[in-house]
């Protein structure tokens, strides 16, 4: 099963709030067996801990620690929201829900951020197309 896919990928989506996208990405997971429907509870308890914000217009929701046991295997879900969606202090444009097994989630945050850190990466992941253009640009920038 791939970390991403075309079914894990939202363009231009649009929410209320952050739990909102939180439950969609994770609810993303969730469809593609990555999670049992527990773990998205995971995520918005872990969001109720601290921000999920990065930076840059990037929030990365997953669960909190004692969710690691429902994890089924690593997977990743995408939503890009154009207009944003308040994360506290700061607005995401991007955000990626993650659920990875063991110590695979740091691996993939530090990939992650690598990626967004080069503004003209982050501008083609929100300017992409389709989910395929998008999938192609994470395939380009990390090792999926």
């Amino acid at each position: 099963m791939s970390i991403l896919s075309r079914e894990k990928v939202k363009l231009n989506v649009q929410v209320k709030d952050k739990y909102e996208a939180i439950r969609l990405a994770g609810q993303l997971l969730v469809d593609a067996g990555h999670v049992p429907e527990a773990y998205v509870d995971k995520m918005i308890e872990r969001e109720g801990v601290s921000s999920t914000y990065i930076g840059g217009g990037l929030a990365m929701p997953h669960g909190t620690n004692d969710a690691k046991p429902l994890i089924r295997s690593t997977g990743m879900s995408v939503l890009v929201v154009p207009e944003g969606v308040d994360f506290g202090e700061e607005r995401a444009n991007l955000v990626i829900g993650l659920a990875a097994v063991g110590e695979e989630h740091l691996d993939v945050l530090s990939s992650v951020a690598v990626l967004v850190a080069e503004e003209d990466d982050m501008q083609r992941i929100l300017q992409a197309s389709s989910e395929e253009e998008l999938i192609a640009i994470f395939e380009e920038g990390m090792e999926l």
